[in-house]
């Protein structure tokens, strides 16, 4: 196979726990893996423009999409149980698969959850850590989680509510611009892609189950802060200053854990590939050259 073949992208899935697990993969399968674990409401398509840079030249960069999102299997929330704790189980179901003995995990926003629960099921495995506004801290919280804590405690009551923010294009649109001073510079086929997405049959059920089961991530975050102490991994933090639901707070708290992480600070929102791809790519090339993971 010559390097052209390699470096480009394929679209596969493989099954697992009788489910179709879509993903994304680029670069030579004998190269270090990055897995890529994609936020809320996009999927793996977030991750495209690494996908499609330099980095598939040194490392096999593997994005799957979660049950639920994207292209993997939509099972009813009466079929599966939409927690992290599940997610997280079929995403080691899925590295089981593919034969991943060790990778270096790059979080974002769900992803974030999701792949600590792998690290502190299966050390092992995590070779290094990159974040990119993903919150294992409660100062990482913004003020807006007020009103989704309210729905946590009175699910019955604010469910309605809930939704009606949640999953309209308004909060949609809002997740990418955040309090971005250049909202031209973001592509707007990024919402409303993932307005069509969540307006889809059993979407509203099946993102309202995960939103609800978030509250276990604020419960766990003790046991991710303890598992970074204690094992100290590398660790890169990319972080849009502009995210309105993240704040910078909750990226500088990964040095208490974690004393060497690298942190920045980049111009962007949650989604910060969407302003700053090239600068993220770098960072991350550097990141992974500094750790001789190449």
């Amino acid at each position: 196979m010559n390097t052209l073949e390699q470096d480009r992208v394929s679209y596969n899935s493989i099954q697992v726990d009788n489910l179709k697990i879509f993903y994304r993969e680029a670069g030579p399968k004998e190269n270090p893996v990055i897995l890529l674990l994609h936020g809320v409401p996009t999927s793996s398509r977030m991750y495209q423009p690494i996908l499609e840079s330099s980095l598939s030249t040194k490392y096999h960069l593997i994005a799957p999409d979660f049950p639920g999102f994207g292209h993997s299997s939509w099972p009813s929330t009466k079929e599966f149980s939409y927690t992290f704790n599940h997610l997280a189980q079929v995403m080691q179901g899925f590295v089981g698969a593919l034969k991943l003995d060790h990778f270096t995990f790059y979080l974002h926003d769900y992803g974030g959850p999701v792949g600590m629960r792998m690290a502190v099921a299966q050390p092992e495995k995590a070779e290094a850590i990159i974040i990119q506004n993903a919150v294992s801290h409660e100062e990482g919280l913004s003020p807006l989680w007020a009103a989704r804590r309210a729905f946590w405690q009175d699910r019955a009551s604010h469910e309605v509510a809930f939704r009606k923010s949640f999953l309209s294009l308004e909060t949609t649109r809002n997740r990418h611009l955040g309090a971005s001073p250049h909202p031209e510079r973001i592509d707007p086929d990024t919402w409303t892609d993932e307005f069509y997405f969540l307006n889809q049959p059993g979407q509203a059920d099946i993102q309202t189950d995960l939103f609800f089961d978030y509250q276990n991530n604020v419960k766990a975050y003790p046991i991710w802060q303890k598992w970074l102490r204690d094992h100290q991994p590398p660790m890169l933090v990319i972080w849009g200053r502009y995210d309105t639901s993240f704040t910078i707070a909750g990226a500088e708290a990964y040095h208490k854990d974690v004393p060497g992480a690298e942190v920045h600070i980049l111009d962007a929102g949650h989604f910060t590939l969407d302003e700053q791809a090239p600068e993220v790519i770098r960072l991350t090339e550097l990141f992974m050259q500094k750790q001789r993971l190449q």
